[in-house]
């Protein structure tokens, strides 16, 4: 298949790897000049546990690329989506598909660039990072979903969850795609409230003195969910049924003891977050995930007083007002008491 995939980081750089060994036709694109020089030069090389390996495909710039292609991953930071919308826009042939392999809900917003019938949602959990220019590490595998948005299973559907499947035999094909997303912001939830401190994502998510916090937020999440008719879908250890309004604290406990054995089977060991706010020094997909969830919640008459605090928790850390460490959690703790809506 010919791909294009725009965003070579940690997601796109994983993937697209594994499509160029499995055979497709894959060119990159990214923002980042140095890595795109690399990848050129030297190839894209995958490091880890999983599988180490180096290919070798056409990479450019943004303002460097020419042509049309039929189907797009796009793999961007969820802030630069609408960015990376309108620069892709001449590149996706008139009866193409784009694909958005990223967090939050953000084929709502290639549907304005796009239109919802050429843009479909993908879901992934798999563990990875961007180290270095032409450098990315596989860490650990989980869940790889793909649908349409209004659920129809597509032929065009069926072929890129053949394409996926080249990246990892255990990808699904869902009718439920937004189900998967939205459960995607609940356990994101989670990482962001573990990246304001310096914990691993397992040892912040097994603290007992936590335990409550964590809960709490989940169920604010998953509660908007509920409020936007939405079914969520469970993954790699998050049950989204067990944070849902009703579901008893055992239930949410077992779902993050569950998160926890799965994060200790990874060597991706903090979030993507955590190496926004501590390695990499930049801006966090905070608002284009956790916003969805205060937006949402406005909507549908819900409120979100913990995850709005965390979304101004995260600000503070991305602006050098405060820094990471646990006295972080104890602000989210004192927001819990507005914070947890009787079911």
């Amino acid at each position: 298949m010919r791909v294009l995939v725009w965003g070579a980081g940690a997601i796109g750089g994983t993937v697209g790897a594994f499509l160029v060994r499995a055979g497709h036709d894959v060119t990159f694109v990214d923002c980042a000049a140095d890595h795109v020089r690399r990848i050129r030069g030297s190839g894209l090389h995958v490091e880890g546990p999983i599988d180490t390996f180096t290919v070798q495909a056409p990479a450019f710039t943004p303002d460097e690329v020419t042509g049309q292609w039929p189907q797009v991953l796009l793999c961007t930071k969820a802030q630069d989506t609408s960015a990376a919308a309108a620069q892709l826009a001449p590149h996706v042939t008139p009866d193409g598909g784009v694909v958005s392999v990223q967090n939050g809900l953000n084929p709502l917003v290639l549907n304005a660039t796009f239109g919802e019938d050429r843009v479909l949602g993908s879901f992934v959990n798999f563990g990875a990072d961007y180290l270095r220019p032409g450098v990315v590490h596989y860490a650990g595998r989980g869940a790889v979903v793909i649908g349409e948005q209004d659920g129809r299973l597509s032929a065009r559907a069926r072929e890129l969850h053949a394409l996926l499947r080249d990246f990892d035999p255990d990808a699904v094909l869902s009718g439920n795609v937004f189900g998967y997303l939205w459960s995607k912001l609940g356990y994101g939830a989670l990482l962001f409230a573990t990246a304001v401190t310096n914990d691993s994502i397992a040892d912040a998510l097994a603290r007992p003195e936590d335990r409550a916090l964590y809960v709490a937020l989940g169920r604010e999440v998953l509660g908007v969910a509920a409020a936007h008719g939405v079914t969520p879908e469970a993954f790699n250890g998050f049950d989204p049924a067990a944070f849902l309004p009703g579901a008893s604290d055992d239930a949410a406990n077992r779902s993050l003891d569950d998160l926890v054995a799965f994060n200790r089977r990874s060597a991706k060991t903090h979030s993507g977050i955590w190496r926004d706010l501590a390695v990499r020094k930049r801006r966090t997909e905070v608002d284009a995930q956790l916003g969805w969830v205060v937006h949402f919640g406005r909507e549908h008459g819900r409120p979100t007083p913990l995850t709005a605090r965390l979304v101004e928790l995260i600000h503070d850390l991305e602006g050098g007002a405060r820094e990471l460490g646990r006295a972080n959690l104890a602000e989210l703790h004192a927001a819990m008491p507005a914070a947890a809506p009787t079911p």
